[in-house]
């Protein structure tokens, strides 16, 4: 196609683009920085601290999960960018096991989604747990498209 058949965007699409991108973000960040609780009464389940780590190979997913059963972590995808963590508890554990004292409820689940910031092989996906720590090991894509006009 030579330059001349070349349709050329306009302004107004360059802005629409950078706006549609500019909100996805800032929604991103209100996900990550707004506050809520890290429970559910409803569905009897806590959210467990973790922590994501980007290396130039891999990600690394760390999961804290104490008086966890073995034998029940289940470790899923959620689509391409995301996974699914939950297990059973070996004990109830209650308000009361933290001192709160104003609020009610048990606790025997762990459950939660974390998003991966960076294509990965979800297929490849390596999972470890010593210890009440879980390891989820992601090997990165290290594809890239490039659009050809």
């Amino acid at each position: 196609m030579s330059a001349s058949n070349r349709r050329r965007r306009s302004i107004f699409d360059l802005i629409d683009e950078y706006l549609e991108n500019l909100e996805a973000w800032a929604e991103g960040v209100r996900e990550t920085l707004m506050e809520r609780p890290s429970w559910n009464c409803r569905t009897c389940s806590m959210e467990p601290l973790r922590d994501i780590m980007v290396t130039g190979d891999e990600v690394i997913v760390t999961v804290d999960l104490p008086y966890a059963e073995q034998n029940t972590i289940q470790v899923k995808p959620v689509g391409k960018d995301a996974i699914e963590i939950s297990a059973k508890m070996r004990r109830k554990i209650s308000f009361d096991d933290f001192g709160i004292t104003h609020y009610r409820g048990e606790f025997q689940r762990f459950h939660c989604q974390t998003r991966i910031p960076v294509p990965v092989y979800m297929d490849r996906m390596e999972i470890r747990f010593k210890r009440g720590i879980l390891e989820i090991r992601l090997p990165r894509k290290h594809e890239y498209e490039i659009p050809v006009e």
